[in-house]
């Protein structure tokens, strides 16, 4: 296939590949990968870019990096980024979320957001309608809902604020959720290809799968779906997706968030390439289809399963006899369509101001200590605290959850054997994690046979060792049992330990 552009993915160190070259199945000429290594990597970085001579750029910025890009944009102004910088303003930070959806007339809750903190207290205290949803503005978006608080009165207002100190104090009017769910819609062209209500937990407020809430595929109201394209199209988003909320009083349906960065299973990252190469080849490559509503039936398949599911294609109803001439295919109410290319104009001026602190903050190489509250052991790690890894998404957190209940993680190598993770993603983690070596006095049969290397008969052998000499003193006297050679001692000692 001759005159298709110079493909290249834009990545970034410590952050999560959301493509690579499997999701580009079919795809002929080599694309070439270029990674950011952040610090002073401004000038490197667009030299590589030219010397490979890359037309598109195809990956999410993170919001630490979104500043730094689009002065790195100014100096390739031949190179087309996907999704654009204009497209990715959103996902710098809640602030850019709200004035978007204000610039095209978006539905929102009604927001408030304050710089000057007297200014805040004071809108907190005299005019807030309570509850009241509190967020931190400025940083990554895919936190599980870990940044996101709801105050039911002043006092809790100004408690958290004192205690979180977020700059700016963002705020927003709770909207009285219709069956106490938000909804979450993925857009590719501008058509919903996957959409779901989250629930929320036992106890719990808030909406997000990783805080222990539910999901259901079905019933999605068509007015989510409207205000989702509508959000789609004025982003220009080759890719898109939205948290909605649905007034349970009024039906009225509000952008929560919107952003080029969300969690996706293989398989719509997968769409969303087909989607691109139908784009980048100007038609030469078949656009996918994908009939509205067909994640119901998508849903019903197992998560784990779903996962593993990948470049899944529908074809276009076609009758088998002809009687069926008179059946009609059901209506799709949304076709996909070519994103129109950004400009600068459609980014909307920010409200900052120019020597706020916070500013210098941004621009900083992101620490990998910063997000971490404790040292986190996966085995009893909640969703909730696995999603405080730096770069890690809502998908792969629950993956890592669903894990560590058929396996006892004791090194953080054990998680390779899943699709996602990679070394150096494991080596950002690894000051973080806790020491999670198993105490060998203490576990049981069930334990030890999860851990990996000594499966149901090895661990029947330690147990009667240990009952017959009252327990271990040592973990070298696991060599005085018969089947543990040198070898296999050096590899139990990285999984098992004698006390704290």
């Amino acid at each position: 296939m001759k005159n298709l552009p110079k493909l290249g993915f834009l990545y970034l160190d410590y952050v999560l590949r959301f493509f690579d070259h499997s999701n580009f199945k079919g795809w002929p000429d080599k694309i070439e990968s270029v990674t950011y290594h952040w610090k002073n990597d401004k000038d490197r970085f667009v030299k590589e870019v030219k010397k490979k001579k890359i037309d598109i750029l195809i990956g999410n910025i993170p919001a630490t990096a979104y500043d730094t890009f689009v002065e790195i944009s100014k100096e390739l102004p031949n190179v087309r980024f996907v999704p654009s910088l204009e497209t990715q303003f959103s996902n710098k930070s809640k602030e850019n979320v709200t004035l978007f959806c204000k610039k095209y007339a978006l539905s929102i809750p009604k927001t408030k957001i304050f710089y000057d903190k007297e200014k805040g207290f004071n809108y907190l205290k005299n005019k807030a309608k309570y509850p009241q949803i509190i967020k931190r503005s400025y940083g990554p978006s895919n936190y599980g809902g870990y940044f996101v608080h709801k105050a039911d009165n002043y006092k809790e207002a100004k408690k958290l604020l004192e205690k979180e100190k977020y700059n700016p104090i963002y705020t927003q009017d709770a909207i009285d959720l219709k069956y106490s769910g938000d909804i979450r819609v993925m857009l590719v062209g501008h058509k919903p290809v996957c959409a779901f209500w989250r629930f929320s937990g036992d106890g719990e407020w808030i909406t997000n799968t990783s805080q222990g809430g539910s999901m259901s595929y079905d019933n999605i109201p068509m007015n989510a779906l409207e205000l989702a394209v509508e959000a789609s199209k004025a982003a220009k988003a080759e890719y898109w997706a939205c948290d909605i909320a649905i007034d349970a009083k009024t039906d009225k349906a509000y952008i929560l968030e919107c952003a080029t960065a969300f969690a996706a299973f293989p398989y719509i990252r997968d769409w969303i390439c087909q989607y691109l190469m139908w784009d980048f080849s100007n038609g030469k490559y078949s656009m996918p289809h994908i009939p509205l509503f067909s994640w119901e039936e998508l849903g019903k398949i197992d998560s784990s399963l779903l996962r593993t599911m990948r470049h899944i294609g529908f074809s276009k109803y076609k009758p088998s006899c002809d009687g069926t001439w008179y059946l009609n295919e059901p209506k799709d109410s949304f076709d996909m369509e070519k994103a129109k290319l950004s400009t600068p104009n459609d980014v909307p001026e920010s409200i900052a101001p120019d020597k706020l602190p916070i500013k210098k903050d941004l621009n900083k190489e992101p620490k990998k200590n910063e997000l971490i509250i404790q040292k986190i052991n996966f085995n009893s790690a909640s969703l909730t605290d696995i999603m405080t890894l730096h770069g890690m998404e809502e998908n792969l957190a629950i993956e890592i959850h669903e894990y560590t209940k058929e396996n006892i993680i004791t090194d953080s190598s054990d998680l390779l054997e899943l699709e996602s993770i990679d070394e150096q993603i494991l080596k950002t983690w690894n000051d973080n994690l806790d020491d999670m070596r198993v105490d060998i006095n203490d576990a049981d049969e069930s334990v030890l046979k999860k851990i990996k290397g000594i499966g149901a008969k090895l661990a029947k052998i330690i147990l009667e060792y240990r009952e017959k000499t009252k327990g271990f003193n040592s973990i070298d006297e696991l060599k005085d049992i018969d089947g543990i050679g040198k070898n296999k001692l050096v590899q139990l000692k990285s999984r098992l330990k004698v006390g704290e």
